[in-house]
């Protein structure tokens, strides 16, 4: 079956597949519409994640990689709402060096931000 991945420098050599951190668990979502993991990749990019390339895969060689890397992996049936976590890891392991934290240059409030955040995922 054809599932959708979130790839972060596709075809690369700093090639990233997006994971879901659960405890210490990462979990690879495969998404079975297109369009789904297209929204799922721009509520990333609201979160400030880079912007990630939709990918089409064969499910088995996802199971496969993630078998090989001790990853779980989710199957996200077509029009279900996946939501990304709050809470993201600042530093991920596709990164070649560790950057610093920018700094802020708005001086929006945080309940600010997660207002115009649930607005605008209600637009999607």
């Amino acid at each position: 079956m054809r599932v959708f991945v979130l790839l972060f420098n596709a075809r690369t050599d700093n090639e990233g597949i997006h994971t879901i951190q659960l405890g210490n668990r990462n979990k690879v979502l495969m998404f079975e519409s297109e369009d789904d993991a297209t929204r799922f990749g721009v509520m990333l990019e609201a979160q400030d994640f880079p912007e990630a390339t939709v990918e089409a895969i064969d499910d088995r060689e996802i199971k496969e990689f993630c078998d090989s890397v001790d990853y779980d992996w989710e199957l996200v049936p077509a029009g279900a709402l996946a939501i990304p976590p709050e809470d993201n890891v600042t530093q991920t392991q596709w990164q070649a060096e560790e950057q610093p934290e920018p700094e802020p240059d708005s001086e929006v409030s945080q309940n600010e931000l997660d207002s115009i955040r649930r607005r605008l995922e209600g637009l999607l």
